[in-house]
C-alpha cells in the first residue's frame, strides 16, 4: 500500500521512539490519516502511536484540537498559525509526547495565488520545546502532494526525537 521508501522512515520513527519509550499523536487534514496508516501499516506500532485526528474541516479543527475559529477566520485552516495550533492541540488532547499536524491543499483544485495547489504548512509540539512549523509547496498531482507530505512529516518526527 504504502511505498517501500516510506515504510522505512515510519520504521525509523517508530524504532526511535519506542527506544525513548515515548508516544507520539498526529493531527491529519490533508492526508486524511495517512501518516497515521503508515506508521500503523508496522507491526508494533501501538507502542508508539498513541492517537490520530483526521480534522478535514475547519469545525473539526475546532471541536477535536480546540484551533479558535477565529484563528481560523483570519488565517484560513491552510496556516502556519492553524498547523501549530492543530499540533499544540493534539498534544494537549493526548498523552503524546510529541504531537505533528498537517494541514494543506492537495488538489487538484482549490488552490489560489496566494494559496497554490501543492501548499501544505507541517508543524511538532513537544511538552517543554517551542513549536516548529514548516511550510512546503509540494509538486505534482493530489497523490504526490499527500505522499511527499508524509515523508517529510515522518521527517519531522525523526527530528524532533526525544534526547
Amino acid at each position: 500500500m504504502f511505498p517501500e521508501s516510506l515504510l522505512a522512515s515510519a520504521r525509523a520513527v517508530l524504532d526511535g521512539y519506542r527506544a525513548r519509550k515515548q508516544m507520539l499523536a498526529v493531527a491529519e487534514s490533508c492526508t486524511g490519516g495517512l501518516i497515521a496508516g503508515c506508521l500503523t501499516a508496522l507491526s508494533g506500532s501501538s507502542a508508539v502511536v498513541e492517537r490520530g485526528f483526521v480534522t478535514y474541516s475547519n469545525e473539526a479543527k475546532a471541536e477535536l484540537l480546540g484551533v479558535p475559529e477565529a484563528l481560523l477566520k483570519a488565517h484560513g485552516a491552510v496556516s502556519a498559525e492553524v498547523a501549530r495550533a492543530m499540533a499544540e492541540g493534539a498534544l494537549t488532547r493526548s498523552r503524546a509526547g510529541v504531537a505533528l499536524a498537517v494541514t494543506g491543499i492537495a488538489g487538484p483544485g482549490g488552490g489560489t495565488a496566494e494559496k497554490p495547489v501543492g501548499l501544505v504548512f507541517m508543524a511538532t509540539a513537544c511538552h517543554g520545546k517551542d513549536t516548529r512549523v514548516e511550510r512546503h509547496v509540494f509538486p505534482g498531482d493530489r497523490e504526490n502532494v499527500r505522499l511527499s507530505t508524509v515523508a517529510r512529516a515522518l521527517g519531522m518526527l525523526l527530528d524532533r526525537l526525544p534526547a
